[in-house]
């Protein structure tokens, strides 16, 4: 970079540290409203949603249609992912991160005023599909924005604690969901909760989209973009064949991440037991403890939810150790600790015992939240500012959909058809995975996301 550029680049707003609490808090926002949505369709796809939008006599035809309206939101993640990934890196992150929560909020208020099926027929199922496509979409390129943002303002030193905050909107999420809906459900008991109390629900997003939308729209772009577009504008007939810049002429930078596979592969590793761990003790354990062991289905969701609160302790933790002691490490101690306790897990929850539940649950949320925490940041890390967005899109987004999303169907598959040491060896052996690709990756802690490659 040349000496003005230098100057240039210390001068953008983001280096004097303006704006940092403004992108976080819209950070978290798109966050917390991103795992609200999916814990909430959840919650009310086994109770209330099924019966509403699916025709049929079967109950359990109309619930497994409902889960797999949930599913369809996966499906459109990683094309989201690509898509707002290659114009994240073209034209800025600040565009795709209202742009991203717009979508996701708007499609999510907008299922709590649908109308039902015996109003309007198949075309009320499907609004109801279309809408959770929008927000799978829109979620595709929502949290990479926010990851990236956070990351690029915040000082490196402490890159990986505040990178984690994003990280922790998941279980704030599925807090603040349950929260919800056992209140609205409090309030309005019954037939009223079942005709249209469910609706509130959907629409708490609103407020939280006014929220989020007016601090994300304030927000500056990214610094770490700025410096590069400077460097473009520089020398701008270089800039449309160089492949290092940034900016509306450069190629796909998708094709690019894809072109230069390593990293692209390790995060993928990473993230797979990572993904199946947080499905199978936020999730699968609801189903398994219920169906198998005959626990109260209140008392398994109030252990999921101090979990969740466990899983975000873990998270911010994870994320401040990893700068202290690197990401590898930071990393590698709770991906081994996962594997160990895979087995006691189970063997905890087959004890019916409630505490003993809890005790099982609450530690391996804790032990993946420590895990989750400083990946934001390694991710972040992994890739150069021409195509961090795409590259870090891909490896969040196409691990949801070769992990996350199926893990608790094929969880329920192997205990029905194998039983329980199938599933703990499902778990043993994903996470073995995972030990492998952060032991093989390279440290990045400290890394220069101003670097070109």
């Amino acid at each position: 970079m040349t000496s003005s550029a230098s100057a240039r680049v210390e001068g953008l707003p983001g280096r004097r540290g303006t704006s940092f609490r403004r992108v976080l808090t819209g950070s978290m926002a798109g966050a917390v409203l991103e795992w609200y949505d999916f814990a909430v369709y959840g919650v009310l796809a086994a109770t209330v949603l099924g019966p509403l939008f699916f025709p049929g006599d079967s109950d359990i035809i109309k619930l497994l249609l409902a889960l797999a309206t949930q599913g369809i939101g996966f499906v459109a993640r990683p094309l989201g992912g690509i898509v707002f990934g290659h114009l994240g890196d073209k034209f800025g992150r600040k565009p795709m991160l209202v742009t991203t929560f717009l979508l996701l909020g708007i499609s999510t208020a907008a299922i709590g005023l649908l109308p039902t099926y015996e109003q309007l027929g198949v075309w009320a199922t499907l609004l109801l599909v279309l809408l959770r496509l929008t927000q799978g979409f829109a979620l595709g390129g929502e949290f990479g924005a926010a990851v990236l943002m956070v990351s690029e303002y915040g000082k490196p030193k402490r890159r990986g604690f505040w990178a984690s905050w994003p990280q922790a909107g998941a279980p704030l999420g599925t807090v603040l969901a349950t929260v919800v809906v056992s209140a609205v459900a409090l309030v309005f008991p019954g037939d009223a909760f079942d005709q249209w109390g469910w609706r509130i629900a959907f629409l708490v997003a609103l407020p939280l989209l006014v929220i989020g939308f007016w601090v994300r729209r304030s927000v500056e772009e990214s610094p770490v973009f700025q410096a590069a577009q400077l460097r473009a504008a520089e020398a701008p007939e270089t800039a449309q064949a160089d492949p290092t810049t940034v900016g509306p002429h450069r190629s796909s930078s998708v094709l690019e991440a894809l072109r230069n596979p390593r990293p692209v592969l390790h995060g993928l590793g990473m993230r797979l037991g990572e993904n199946i761990a947080f499905y199978i003790y936020t999730v699968f354990v609801i189903a398994y403890a219920t169906t198998y062991f005959g626990y109260e289905r209140s008392d398994v969701v109030l252990a999921v939810t101090f979990a969740s609160a466990a899983q975000f302790a873990g998270m911010i933790g994870g994320g401040a150790w990893s700068d202290k002691v690197g990401r590898k490490t930071a990393m590698l101690v709770p991906s081994v600790l996962l594997v160990v306790w895979a087995p006691l897990f189970f063997v905890l929850v087959q004890q019916e015992s409630l505490p003993l539940l809890w005790l099982g649950t609450c530690i391996g949320a804790g032990l993946h939240g420590m895990l989750a925490g400083p990946e934001a940041a390694w991710i972040t890390e992994l890739f150069p500012t021409r195509r961090r967005y795409a590259g870090s899109s891909l490896v969040f987004q196409g691990s949801s959909i070769i992990a996350g999303a199926p893990a608790p169907f094929i969880a329920v598959w192997l205990i029905d058809s194998f039983g329980v040491g199938m599933v703990v060896g499902y778990l043993v052996v994903t996470m073995l995975i995972t030990v492998i690709a952060v032991a093989t990756s390279r440290e990045t802690r400290g890394s220069d996301l101003d670097r070109v490659e």
